[in-house]
């Protein structure tokens, strides 16, 4: 998923462009991630959540090959947007069949773990992204993203044969299954929140890494490095979710999640040197899941009979609001640098996240 953010400044370099034009590979990506969320979704809940998921490595593996013999960066867009199509299966999907085995009580902790997980790959994505392009050309990270995808195919082939596909059951179209998400007064905050979310957090930080490139002279290597403190700051929050569920609850996670977000960023914008910026980007992990984390749980109990639909209709919003994001903050950065688009996202994600605050003590209070 973020493997190209540090390559950004390199893919302007070889292609004859600007940052701004590169980042069309990120934003391919996000959109196809997200567009195709509405395909996977049913179809995971008809033939099989693991099955889907197994199948979906192989072909993002071929995808990813296709990047490294891109030519042209319309060509590497285009393989981005392919690899971002048929790997936007797995995590949803595996949100979706946590969601099917653990009691709801327990899902936000059990969800907490699962992103220690992911947060590796989107830790050492950077980084790898980084180390690769310095001493191999940018060309390697893609081939060792292919190799990746094949080896995890492999190892999921057993398991998802042993699964076998879920029982018959008759199903309404997906389509009839989404205007029905839609139609849920429950659903459709979650859906608005995580899509704004998208727009405003990832559109932003996807720029950080050409930030601390142009302002501070740093190699893609440190640059992926600094990137990676915030998977480094996800997974410490994996570690403490169980007691700050235990201790502030849903709404209070959300509300320190918006206050550290505004923080860091404002932090990563106005810090006068590189090393002060890294525990900013920790810290900024941490925030984010701390909000990210209790829209995930929420999203998996939109459609408890339909679960990969919807948890892939929670994916779908914020991985589009993320693609409009990048392309926003991009002109947005042409225009007035970077620390202002920063301080503005943090700002209001700061909002945002006290808005859901407020909707989830109003369900809270509707349940009591």
């Amino acid at each position: 998923m973020r493997v190209a953010e540090p390559l950004l400044p390199v893919l302007a370099h070889d292609f004859g462009g600007t940052v701004r034009h590169a980042s069309i590979v990120l934003a391919a990506f996000t959109l196809a991630y997200g567009a195709f969320q509405i395909v996977h979704g049913p179809l995971g809940d008809r033939v099989g959540k693991l099955r889907l998921v197994t199948v979906a490595l192989a072909l993002a593996a071929l995808a990813s090959f296709g990047c490294a013999a891109a030519g042209t960066l319309d060509m590497l867009a285009a393989a981005r947007f392919l690899t971002g199509l048929f790997s936007g299966a797995v995590i949803p999907l595996s949100l979706a069949w946590i969601g099917d085995r653990v009691p709801y009580e327990g899902r936000q902790a059990v969800l907490g773990r699962f992103i220690a997980g992911t947060l590796l790959g989107q830790s050492f994505g950077p980084l790898l992204g980084g180390v690769l392009s310095d001493w191999f050309g940018w060309r390697a990270t893609f081939v060792a993203m292919g190799v990746a995808f094949l080896l995890i195919c492999g190892l999921l082939v057993s398991e998802a044969r042993t699964a076998g596909r879920p029982p018959p059951m008759q199903r309404p179209p997906p389509w009839r299954q989404y205007l029905a998400i839609l139609r849920s007064p429950s659903a459709r905050p979650v859906l608005a929140t995580v899509g704004i979310e998208g727009f405003l957090f990832f559109g932003a930080f996807g720029f950080v890494g050409a930030y601390l490139h142009e302002n501070f002279a740093l190699s893609f290597s440190l640059t992926g490095l600094l990137i990676a403190g915030f998977g480094v700051g996800g997974v410490l929050y994996s570690f403490s979710v169980r007691r700050l569920v235990a201790r502030l609850g849903e709404a209070g996670l959300v509300a320190w999640g918006g206050v550290t977000l505004l923080v860091c960023f404002a932090g990563i914008a106005w810090a006068p040197t590189w090393p002060t910026i890294a525990p900013f980007i920790v810290v900024l992990g941490f925030g984010f899941y701390m909000l990210h984390n209790t829209l995930q749980t929420r999203a998996t109990e939109m459609a408890p009979d339909a679960r990969g639909a919807g948890v892939s209709f929670f994916a779908f919003s914020m991985f589009l609001g993320q693609a409009a994001g990048v392309s926003f903050f991009g002109w947005a950065i042409e225009q007035c640098g970077y620390r202002w688009p920063l301080i503005a996202a943090g700002a209001t994600l700061c909002v945002l996240a006290w808005a859901f605050r407020r909707r989830l003590i109003v369900l809270r209070a509707a349940r009591h």
